[in-house]
């Protein structure tokens, strides 16, 4: 089993800056594959970004590129996602998601762990 823990969310201005933090415990952070989902009010859970084992190869939503970060750091066994110029539209709850395959999927359904999401509120 994983655990994961989100951190981080809160209310920021449009062009603002948040942080979000993943916290992972109960396996081998370095054997797990990490990615960021967002889940809007009535909208489907969408794909933000992932992150490889080894944190060399990143994944973003069209979106989200340019303005968003993954990275990871596999002796604290956290992965972040910097998220910069927010606009209202990134409003939504973030979850983090791991799981133990190779492949980096986009797929929330690939997925076996997921944490319970930290709301982001973006003003305009």
């Amino acid at each position: 089993q994983v655990q994961l823990v989100e951190s981080g969310g809160g209310l920021v201005q449009a062009g603002g800056s948040l942080r979000l933090t993943c916290a992972a415990s109960g396996r081998n952070f370095s054997s797990l594959v990490m990615g960021w989902f967002r889940q809007a009010p009535g909208k489907e859970r969408e794909f933000v970004a992932a992150i490889s084992r080894g944190g060399s190869n990143t994944y973003y939503a069209d979106s989200v590129k340019g303005r968003f970060t993954i990275s990871r750091d596999n002796a604290k066994n956290t992965v972040y996602l910097q998220m910069n110029s927010l606009k209202p539209e990134d409003t939504a709850i973030y979850y983090c998601a791991a799981d133990d395959r190779v492949v980096v999927p986009r797929a929330p359904r690939a997925y076996h762990y997921w944490g319970q999401g930290t709301q982001v509120t973006v003003s305009s």
